[in-house]
């Protein structure tokens, strides 16, 4: 899996953006609206938790900008069950070669 990096968005905070990398596993999420993510690490999660107060347009989201090797998109973090997760669109899963896991 390549590495992601994100922040939380153009002009959300008067600081410096928040960035991180860390690499994780894309995982298909099976729903009425289907869907690929990324789980974000504990630490960042709890960072990230930190400071959704400030940047969370509602319901805990964090808007960010992700890459994912040459490609680059908007999108807002999730918070679920304690971390947050990043969602990938098929458009980037095709030009980065991405596939889900299987179990």
């Amino acid at each position: 899996m390549p590495i992601l990096s994100f922040d939380d968005g153009p002009g959300t905070l008067d600081c410096d953006p928040l960035n991180y990398e860390f690499s994780g596993e894309l995982w298909f999420w099976r729903g009425p609206a289907p869907w690929y993510f990324v789980t974000v690490p504990e630490d960042e999660s709890r960072e990230l938790n930190a400071t959704s107060p400030a940047v969370s347009y509602g319901w805990g989201m964090i808007p960010a900008t992700v890459r994912i090797g040459a490609s680059e998109w908007t999108t807002s973090l999730f918070p679920k069950d304690g971390r947050y997760i990043v969602p990938v669109k098929s458009s980037m899963r095709d030009a980065e070669q991405l596939a889900a896991a299987t179990w």
